[in-house]
C-alpha cells in the first residue's frame, strides 16, 4: 500500500540507511509503498518519473520523438526496492512486485489524475541478477549506457544496468505510441515542452 504522510520520515530514513544507493528523494511525481504482513513492515518500494531517454526502452516502445515527449508521463520508474533487514521469506520480492504493479496505475490515477501504462527499472548486475523481476514477468530489454541522474542532470558513471519493463495494461504499447490523442490519458499538467535541439541534446542513460 502507499504510505501515509506520517510514515514518510521513517520510510525515507530506512531507505537511506539500508539501500545500497542511499536515498535523498524521488524524482518528479512519485509514490512510496510499504509491504506489510501482520503490521510488520517487510519491504519498501519507490516509484518516480521515468528516464528521459533509454535506447532499449525507446526502441521497444517504437514511438516517435514527438510522441515520446508528450507521453513520458505515462511511464513510471521503480527507482527503489528494499527488502528490510531480518526479513527472510521465499519468493517475497517477486510476490511484492506482482502485487504492487496490480494497483500501481490505479493509485497513480487517484493521486495524479492519469494512469501509467509502463513500468521500468534498471538493475545493477554487478550486485543483483534481476531474478525477482524475471520471476514477476518483467521483460529484459538490454543494457543502459551507464548514465545516472544527479541534481537534474545526467552524469556518466560507467556502470551499465539491465533494463526491465512491465506493461501495466494489455494494450499499453498501442496506446502509448499511437499518434491519436487518447482522452483517457490527458492529464492536468502540460506535457514536457522541449525544442527539437533540446530533445536531441538529452543523454540516453
Amino acid at each position: 500500500r502507499p504510505i501515509v504522510q506520517t510514515e514518510r520520515v521513517v520510510w525515507d530514513e530506512l531507505m537511506s540507511v539500508h539501500h545500497y544507493l542511499g536515498f535523498k528523494s524521488l524524482v518528479g511525481s512519485s509514490i512510496r509503498y510499504v509491504a506489510v504482513l501482520e503490521e510488520r513492515w517487510l519491504a519498501l518500494l519507490g516509484w518516480s518519473a521515468s528516464a528521459l531517454k533509454c535506447q532499449p526502452r525507446d526502441r521497444w516502445i517504437g514511438w516517435s520523438p514527438a510522441i515520446q515527449w508528450q507521453r513520458l508521463f505515462l511511464l513510471v520508474n521503480n527507482s527503489r526496492f528494499l527488502i528490510l533487514p531480518g526479513i527472510h521469506i521465499p519468493n517475497l520480492a517477486s510476490k511484492i512486485l506482482s502485487l504492487n504493479v496490480k494497483r500501481l496505475s490505479r493509485d497513480w490515477e487517484e493521486i495524479y489524475g492519469h494512469p501509467v501504462l509502463i513500468a521500468e527499472t534498471f538493475v545493477d548486475q554487478a550486485r543483483f541478477t534481476g531474478a525477482c523481476y524475471k520471476a514477476a514477468n518483467w521483460q529484459y530489454l538490454g543494457q543502459s549506457r551507464g548514465y545516472g541522474r544527479h541534481s537534474r542532470r545526467y552524469v556518466h558513471h560507467g556502470q551499465s544496468k539491465a533494463v526491465f519493463v512491465y506493461p501495466l495494461a494489455r494494450n499499453a504499447l498501442a496506446r502509448i505510441r499511437s499518434p491519436r490523442p487518447d482522452l483517457q490519458l490527458i492529464r492536468k499538467e502540460k506535457p514536457m515542452a522541449l525544442t527539437a535541439k533540446q530533445a536531441s541534446d538529452l543523454i540516453e542513460i
